[in-house]
């Protein structure tokens, strides 16, 4: 453990982008060590310019950062917040032998990467998380926060529950609204049966939500209960009605994070999301034809970030 004889602790973030930027400029404001990871064009940008953050929430700051393109100094913990497309190439800036003891903390969407992480660090340091925010990165180093909640859920296990709850202490003094879990199948489950029809139907459709909520309201209530269905068989319970209340609640001019990306010639996270729900209800003999439908179309729609 790399502590400081204070309150404060030491962070990697891998991927300073729309949730990393936010994450890390909070976590330095409140006078923590910050190591941005990123190529060496943005981190030359953050060595120069550090973090600016715009939010109604959290004000106008910044802060300086230090970056590189590798780890290379020991930190408490490293924050993963790079888009699943990109986890394979992006680890390699966190070599095993440099990361040490320190907790890996996912903020990725859906249910794989943890075990891809867990297969290169050991894997009672992988603490993995969920957040709910909607930030995006509109240079870099420039890190628009436009939702007014910033939402964080950790996954505390047994054996690292101590250092997990410090972590928790740090995000939540920086700002974030912060809960433990027990159950990290539970807490990710819990995210991507409202995250999955919400990226799907409007990426399928092109659509804000407000118009996926009626025109497409069949599909819907159908992704909900078939996410919910395959989570069960994992060992999650999802709250139905809950989740449609959550979804219901939204604007109407609401539009997920796939959905922009799709529209910007990105990649999409359609194997984090609707591919991983695909899998989960094969292996549990489980039929999902509409979230198949969506995932196969989209597949088709958009390869390497290009529409066909």
């Amino acid at each position: 453990m790399t502590a400081e004889s204070n309150s404060t602790m030491s962070f990697a973030v891998l991927g300073p982008g729309g949730v990393g930027g936010l994450l890390g400029a909070l976590l330095a404001r409140q006078g923590n060590k910050v190591l941005c990871l990123s190529g060496e064009a943005t981190a030359a940008r953050l060595r120069e310019s550090g973090l600016t953050v715009r939010s109604e929430r959290f004000g106008t700051f910044s802060v300086p950062v230090r970056a590189a393109a590798e780890l290379d100094e020991p930190v408490d913990a490293c924050l993963i917040t790079v888009k699943a497309t990109n986890i394979d190439v992006a680890i390699e800036r966190v070599p095993a032998a440099a990361l040490g003891d320190a907790l890996v903390v996912p903020f990725l969407n859906g249910i794989e990467h943890v075990a891809r992480l867990r297969r290169s660090y050991p894997a009672e340091q992988v603490v993995p998380a969920t957040i709910q925010v909607e930030s995006s990165r509109t240079a870099p180093g420039e890190i628009e926060h436009s939702s007014p909640f910033a939402s964080i859920a950790l996954a505390a296990g047994a054996n690292d529950r101590g250092r997990v709850e410090r972590l928790a202490e740090r995000l939540e003094s920086a700002g974030l609204d912060v809960s433990l879990r027990d159950d990290e199948t539970a807490t990710l489950w819990d995210k991507l049966s409202f995250l999955a029809p919400l990226s799907l139907l409007t990426t399928h459709a092109n659509a804000p939500v407000g118009v996926v909520r009626t025109e497409r309201r069949h599909d819907l209530l159908a992704v909900v209960h078939e996410v919910a269905t395959v989570a069960g068989k994992q060992g999650a319970e999802i709250d139905e009605a809950g989740v449609l209340t959550r979804l219901d609640g939204v604007p109407d001019a609401m539009r997920s994070s796939m959905q922009r990306d799709a529209a910007a010639g990105g990649d999409i996270e359609i194997e984090a999301i609707g591919g991983a729900i695909v899998r989960a209800a094969e292996r549990a003999g489980v039929a999902v034809p509409v979230t198949s439908r969506l995932t196969s179309d989209l597949r088709s729609r958009y390869k390497g970030g290009v529409v066909q």
